[in-house]
Parts: C-alpha cells; sequence; structure tokens
C-alpha cells in the first residue's frame, strides 16, 4: 500500500509515524513545500520577544528523524493539481522547476492554511509581513533592531501575542483590529471590554473599529498606514487577520468544502472522496458540542487527527470525538481562556441559552501575593442546564481553569453539576468554594 501526504506539519508528519509504528512496511511518502517540516508556528511571537534564542528549538523533529524511520520526505514540493480518478498529484519542485506526478493507494492532504492578506494598495511593501513561518521570524526580529512604530493589523491570537512582543521590547506599538471589540469571534463582549481595559493600561496603542484601506511608502519601503479614521507611523507592519486553507489545487476534484475552503471530513477523516483523508488547518473538525463541521485551526486538532489518520489507514478504527476548541492567551499577566461555544454561537445555532458571569479572587485574600481577580462567564442550555462553552480571564489561574470546565461541557455536565464538583481547595491556589463552583452554584 502506498501512502502518499501532502503537507508536512503536525497533521501530516504525526499521521506518518504512526502509520509506520502500526505498519513498519507501509510506504510513505511526504510532500512538503516549504523548507521545514513539523514547525510550530505558534512560537514566533516569542522567539521575535527574545523570550528564546534558538530557532530550531519550535522544530520538533527534523527530517533526518523521519528518513530513520523510512518515511520519504521531500522538501519544496508544491502540489499544483490532482485527478482524483486516476489516483494522481501533480507536483512542481520549487527547487529545479520541475513538474512531476505522485500516485498513491491513499491520500491524506494536510496542506494547512497560509495567512490572508487583504486586497488593499501597498501590502507588498517592503517590511510588510505575516507570522507563520520560520522566515518571517528570523526578518521581523532582524528588522527590530531598527524600526521604531510598528503596526500590527488584527486582533486575534496572533496579533495580541505579536503586540505582546513588541511593547516588551520597548517598541512604540498600535494594534487596528476592524471590529469593534477584540477577539470578538472567539470571546463575548464581557471579558473583551476587560482585556481592552488591561491593554489600556499598557503600552500599547489599541484602534478597535477601524479598517486598514491603503500602505503608503518610500522608496519601495512602508512608511504609513491609512485607516477609515486615521493615518499612523509604519517602519514594520504584520499582518494578523485569519487564515485561509491551503486547498485551491484540489477544488477541481469536487471534494466537498465549506465556502472558505476547508475541506469537510467525517469522524475518520475521510473525505467526500474515496481513498482521499484530510486533517489539520486546511481541514474542518466535528464539533463536540453542536456536532456539525467547524473550521477550528488549532495545532491539538491538527496533532490529535494525524495520529488518528495514521490508525486509519493501519486498519485501527479510531474515530474523532471531536473538539470543543478549547484555546488560551495571555497578554502580559492577563490570562484568557475559553472552551465550547460562546453567545453568539448559541444565537446563531438558535439555542435556547442562558449565561452567568462572575467574578472572584483566584485565591484566599489572606495569602496576597499573586493575588487577583479572575472572572468566568458560562454558557447553558435554559432547558437542560447542560453546560455548553465558557470563558475565563484575569489573573493566575485564569486559563488553567478552562480545562476543569472543557471537561465539563465534553460531558455534558450541568451547571448544577460544575457546583458541586470536588476541585482543589488550598490558600494559595484557591478559596473553599472555587470560581468554578461558584459560577455553577449562581447559574439561575
Amino acid at each position: 500500500m502506498n501512502y502518499l501526504i501532502i503537507g508536512g506539519n503536525a497533521c501530516g508528519m504525526s499521521a506518518a509515524v504512526k502509520l509506520k509504528r502500526n505498519d513498519s512496511k507501509a510506504s510513505i511518502i511526504v510532500l512538503e513545500k516549504g523548507n521545514l517540516i513539523s514547525f510550530g508556528a505558534c512560537g514566533l511571537p516569542y522567539y521575535i520577544a527574545d523570550r528564546f534564542s534558538d530557532k530550531n528549538t519550535m522544530i520538533a523533529r527534523n527530517i533526518e528523524d523521519f528518513k530513520k524511520l523510512d518515511i520519504d520526505v521531500k522538501l519544496f514540493h508544491e502540489a499544483y493539481s490532482m485527478n482524483a480518478e486516476k489516483k494522481e498529484v501533480y507536483i512542481k519542485n520549487t527547487e529545479t522547476n520541475e513538474n512531476l506526478t505522485f500516485t498513491y493507494d491513499k491520500l491524506l492532504i494536510s496542506t494547512g492554511a497560509s495567512p490572508f492578506k487583504p486586497k488593499i494598495n501597498g501590502i507588498e511593501l517592503e517590511n510588510v509581513h505575516t507570522l507563520t513561518k520560520m522566515e518571517d521570524g528570523i526578518a521581523i526580529k532582524e528588522k527590530l533592531k531598527s524600526v521604531k512604530n510598528v503596526i500590527i493589523v488584527g486582533g486575534g491570537f496572533i496579533g495580541l501575542e505579536t503586540a505582546e512582543a513588541m511593547t516588551s521590547l520597548g517598541i512604540n506599538t498600535t494594534l487596528i483590529e476592524r471590529s469593534d471589540r477584540m477577539c470578538e469571534k472567539v470571546f463575548d463582549k464581557e471579558i473583551t471590554d476587560i482585556l481592552e481595559k488591561k491593554i489600556e493600561e499598557c503600552e500599547l496603542a489599541l484602534k478597535v473599529g477601524e479598517e486598514v484601506i491603503e500602505i503608503l511608502g518610500d522608496n519601495g519601503k512602508v512608511t504609513k498606514v491609512v485607516t477609515n479614521k486615521a493615518q499612523y507611523d509604519a517602519d514594520l507592519v504584520i499582518i494578523a487577520i485569519g487564515f485561509t486553507p491551503n486547498t485551491e489545487f484540489c477544488k477541481s476534484t469536487g471534494i466537498k468544502m465549506l465556502p472558505n475552503g476547508a475541506i469537510i471530513i467525517d469522524e475518520n477523516c475521510k473525505t467526500s472522496i474515496d481513498d482521499i483523508y484530510s486533517g489539520g488547518d486546511c481541514a474542518t473538525v466535528k464539533n463536540a458540542v453542536h456536532g456539525g463541521d467547524s473550521y477550528i485551526p488549532l495545532a491539538t486538532n491538527a496533532n490529535k487527527l494525524g495520529r488518528l489518520i495514521g490508525n486509519t489507514f493501519a486498519g485501527i478504527k479510531s474515530p474523532f470525538q471531536g473538539t470543543l476548541g478549547t484555546s488560551a492567551i495571555r497578554y502580559m499577566d492577563f490570562e484568557l481562556a475559553c472552551t465550547g461555544i460562546n453567545e453568539n454561537e448559541a444565537k446563531r445555532l438558535n439555542i435556547e441559552y442562558s449565561t452567568n458571569f462572575i467574578k472572584e479572587y483566584n485565591k484566599t485574600a489572606y495569602t496576597p501575593k499573586g493575588l487577583g481577580y479572575i472572572y468566568i462567564k458560562l454558557v447553558y442550555n435554559k432547558k437542560t442546564r447542560v453546560l455548553l462553552g465558557a470563558q475565563t480571564c484575569g489573573a493566575k489561574g485564569a486559563v488553567l481553569r478552562i480545562d476543569a470546565l472543557a471537561v465539563v461541557v465534553f460531558s455534558k455536565m450541568t451547571v448544577d453539576t460544575l457546583g458541586m464538583l470536588d476541585f482543589v481547595y488550598s490558600p494559595p491556589f484557591s478559596g473553599t468554594w472555587d470560581i468554578m463552583n461558584i459560577a455553577g452554584n449562581t447559574s439561575k
């Protein structure tokens, strides 16, 4: 059996290794369009902030590790088309400019996603970057030695993490978000209001409700960013406004996709075409709350699906149990996390729901070191009282509590059960009633 994997990062390489461990004789070829495999882009904001110096620590495994497993990895091989009936994928070797054809018995499309770049004048000027590749991080880190004004376009996780990196280095930074509030797709207004107040206390200029309409330059290099409300000086611009699945090459096959190009897969990661599977940031995932197809590009999902595909290819049934999109971020000492669905999603799904939003100390008041407030918002079914989603923010401990809340959501427990769960108590870590208990017990 010949297995062809297109895409050599989290999902693709996890699948290749798991398959090889299940079937040492499996013939596996991995095609990667870039020059790296198993690269963890999540570390890039921390790399440019000088939190660590060795860029190679962002690489989980190098190509030699896979060669030892008899996995054939080919770099600089980019798919540009395919024929599902013939089981052929058409590849360009970007080093030699040679066109190649690869065949398969089973195919995994794990091509990930690329940063979305708006169609505005000046987007191609020098010093306008995205931040998803190793070379992005290297280039930006070098340029930070001489820049004075940085503009970040996009108020999601990457934009916020990058803004923290810049301000921690003492660089004058402005973050521009088109929506009326930060992280709008993930967090509800109660949470983002607190986040934005925290940002105002730090040395970051936040501009919400502004849309970038043009980037100006001089001698080919960026000098200003123009929005619908103002102009800002800029020596460096970082675009962080979302992702587009890398699936253009397979659209002619008729594979079913979401409108954004994400490949729709079933619980076994199979696409609508036999012998073609997909996973990672180019594909959908099953939402564990409502059971529908969601696009949630997270490294956690990609790694899990890769492992399951490696089992499936070897004939081991490992259906995906679904995801809650559990995720977290930190801005300076302020933590935020979420799991399940938020209030906007509940409205979209026409769920009859209720919410509860509370704040409480993260531990007992007589242990003052690190004492601060944690805020929790619960979204739960009004009739059944089953917890559908949760969001946390605040002082130390806010993020770690989302892990327990994720278990509650996944297990379809009620807010009443949450109120009486046996969470740890010790004065340096929580009150006798943890805030999660209090949130459950005060949900009416």
